[in-house]
């Protein structure tokens, strides 16, 4: 079995057992749920996490491991719904239209902050159309390359890129991937523009890099650890103002003479718009137990991560946090000339 195979069997058996233990015990049967009831009794029934992506991901298994403490903490019950397609723009799109009740509880990635400028028709606006409850955790990115490339540093690689444009292959997750984000830019940062290669999901991308049928890529630690560490890829730096520990010997991008780019791959929870104020702070303050529960920060290091501090996990935080990578990725996106649809 590759790297590769062990790691998503690894991610799949944290998420089966997340699955299987999504419940914290109930305090109740099915109550009011009308946005004009008294909140004081919040929950009374299941609150359901949306997942816009597959089964399996790293964005359900983050939120498979926060659910059972979150629920713990409310004293309900939390389920967990896989709503994947368009680049998690379905899955946002029915939390955005779901009753302001606080019974349904989107998880979302960076692409919260990429799709208005990737999408010509989304159905939704981040900011409009959503309460921010607080941000979860960052996933540092890593910068790697099939493992006989010829650039030894990231220097190097952008020297050769420059010189071999045309040749060059940049693979990437599909269109509103992290990866091909963070490839974006690397284009604007290294100034290139090279020919960018599109699977239906980070194994295959990663799988081929492997395997020598692409140059390069980016992507998050919890997919390239277990390459870089088997020596399966060549690693040139990590996408974050620090070091990783579980790759201490890699350096960051600022080090390595690129420090335009910077990415990390943030996750944060959304309700509707309109969602009572008191029933936004009772999840904030959940997403703060969980985030603060040893066996989370345990599950997340072991995918190359961590939980956010407290003063991150909080509705203001996050929404800073939105507005700041909205503007950042609009002009990203706009200067590489890219739509989804």
């Amino acid at each position: 079995m590759t790297t590769t195979s062990r790691y998503w069997t690894a991610v799949r058996m944290i998420a089966a057992i997340g699955a299987a233990s999504l419940v914290a015990a109930c305090s109740g049967g099915a109550g009011n749920t009308g946005t004009g009831a008294d909140t004081g009794g919040y929950p009374d029934q299941n609150i359901t996490f949306v997942v816009p992506f597959s089964a399996g991901g790293p964005t359900d298994t983050v939120t498979r491991m926060i659910a059972e403490p979150m629920a713990a903490k409310l004293g309900g019950k939390i389920v967990v719904q896989n709503v994947e397609g368009a680049g998690g723009t379905v899955g946002a799109g029915e939390v955005a239209r779901a009753e302001p009740d606080g019974y349904t509880v989107l998880m979302h990635h960076i692409g919260m902050s990429t799709a208005p400028s990737l999408y010509r028709d989304l159905g939704y606006q981040p900011l409009e159309s959503f309460e921010t409850v607080g941000l979860v955790t960052e996933v540092p990115m890593t910068v790697v390359a099939r493992k006989d490339f010829e650039p030894a540093t990231l220097q190097d690689l952008v020297t050769y890129v420059k010189a071999n444009a045309g040749k060059v292959t940049l693979a990437n997750a599909g269109i509103g991937a992290a990866s091909h984000l963070c490839g974006l830019l690397f284009q604007t940062a290294a100034g290139v523009k090279l020919q960018e290669v599109p699977y239906e999901g980070t194994g295959p991308a990663l799988t081929d890099l492997v395997g020598g049928q692409v140059d390069f890529m980016c992507d998050q630690t919890t997919n390239t650890s277990g390459q870089i560490s088997a020596s399966e890829v060549k690693a040139y730096a990590v996408t974050t103002p620090e070091r990783v520990k579980s790759l201490p010997d890699l350096p960051t991008t600022t080090e390595a003479g690129l420090p335009q780019l910077q990415v990390s791959v943030w996750h944060g929870l959304y309700v509707p718009k309109g969602t009572p104020q008191d029933i936004v702070q009772k999840l904030s303050e959940a997403l703060k137990a969980a985030l603060a529960d040893q066996k989370v920060v345990d599950q997340m290091a072991k995918l190359g991560t961590t939980p956010v501090p407290a003063e991150s996990a909080t509705p203001q935080a996050h929404r800073t946090k939105l507005q700041e990578q909205l503007g950042t990725w609009a002009k990203v996106i706009t200067d590489a000339g890219v739509k989804a649809s």
